[in-house]
């Protein structure tokens, strides 16, 4: 259990996950504060923010490392089909066969498909299991790029099947390229020069990144409670939520456990592939859904499933850890 525990520190459970809470905390006790209503214009903080994270997220990519580690295709290619195309499908029959999930909290589910894997929980998890830490690395980092173009896409898709709400595409991936592509590249281009002067800090940069995802939460949330948008729902409602995302981890998990045996790969691919396919980040469906839903109100209604998923992820990836850990000193 400590090992755990310590592992959960490690990709920063204590720090960002008790953040997180107390900044839903706060949204409900002062919402007005958070608010579109409020005095304090959140907006261009949160915009630089977003810059920043994404800017210095580039400067940490190594150009050589990402072209090193094209060899393993089909390890690449599985663990991204899963994350862009399996996860999205298994989850739109999920929802069709799950007749106690609110119509409410289906977008938030289907957003939460769409998503790109996690960069670092899916890294540090990668390494203490034993996988292959170098695939890890590269394809979080080719998943957190694709995502920006093909996250609102499938959204596109997804939203209008369900009637729910219209995404156009071209504005939406506009608004993107500004805020999260532009900073990406400009970061890989500068990495050269900038990563030795920030290597010693750059420990220090995720607090940068977790403040600008908790002020975003704490603002969509903040909204949500000032317009009473989760009034109408019961605890037992956020349970079944809860649930069901507990069963999507391990329905997805399952399934690319029986295709990474199918396709004969060996225990460090199948560590990879397993917990690189299984993630999705919050970090950018915060930032992504910043944009794709401009309705601070809304938002905080599909992030819920995001964290919910978020939160169980790190907790049985830790226990998943610990387990393929034992197994290969074995």
């Amino acid at each position: 259990m400590s090992k755990i525990q310590s592992l959960l520190k490690k990709i920063g459970f204590n720090n960002f996950l008790l953040g997180l809470m107390l900044a839903i905390f706060l949204a409900w006790l002062f919402p007005e504060i958070g608010s579109s209503q409020s005095p304090i214009q959140w907006k261009p903080f949160i915009n630089v923010g977003i810059a920043f994270v994404f800017f210095f997220y580039g400067v940490k990519l190594d150009p050589k490392q990402l072209r090193s580690g094209l060899s393993n295709w089909k390890l690449h290619l599985v663990i991204q089909v899963f994350t862009f195309l399996v996860f999205p499908v298994l989850v739109f029959i999920f929802l069709k066969l799950l007749p106690w999930v609110d119509d409410d909290f289906k977008l938030g589910i289907s957003y939460l498909s769409a998503l790109p894997s996690t960069v670092s929980a899916s890294v540090v998890m990668v390494s203490i299991a034993g996988g292959n830490i170098p695939a890890a690395i590269f394809n979080a980092s080719v998943s957190s790029l694709l995502g920006v173009i093909i996250t609102p896409a499938w959204m596109g898709v997804l939203a209008e099947g369900m009637g729910q709400i219209e995404i156009d595409f071209l504005p939406t991936l506009i608004d993107l390229t500004i805020k999260v592509i532009i900073p990406v590249v400009l970061g890989i281009l500068l990495h050269g020069l900038i990563f030795p002067v920030i290597k010693p800090f750059i420990a220090k940069l995720k607090y940068l990144d977790q403040s600008v995802i908790m002020l975003i939460v704490f603002t969509a949330f903040s909204d949500s409670f000032f317009q009473k948008v989760f009034s109408p729902y019961s605890l037992w409602t956020l349970v079944q939520i809860a649930l069901t995302m507990l069963g999507l981890f391990l329905l997805i998990w399952s399934t690319i456990s029986v295709v990474s045996r199918f396709l004969g790969f060996s225990l460090a691919d199948r560590i990879t592939a397993l917990f690189c396919g299984s993630k999705k980040s919050l970090v950018h469906g915060v930032v992504i859904g910043k944009v794709i839903f401009p309705d601070p109100a809304l938002l905080g209604l599909i992030l819920l499933p995001v964290m919910l998923y978020h939160f169980q992820q790190l907790i049985l990836g830790s226990v998943f850890a610990e387990h393929f850990s034992k197994k290969n000193k074995d």
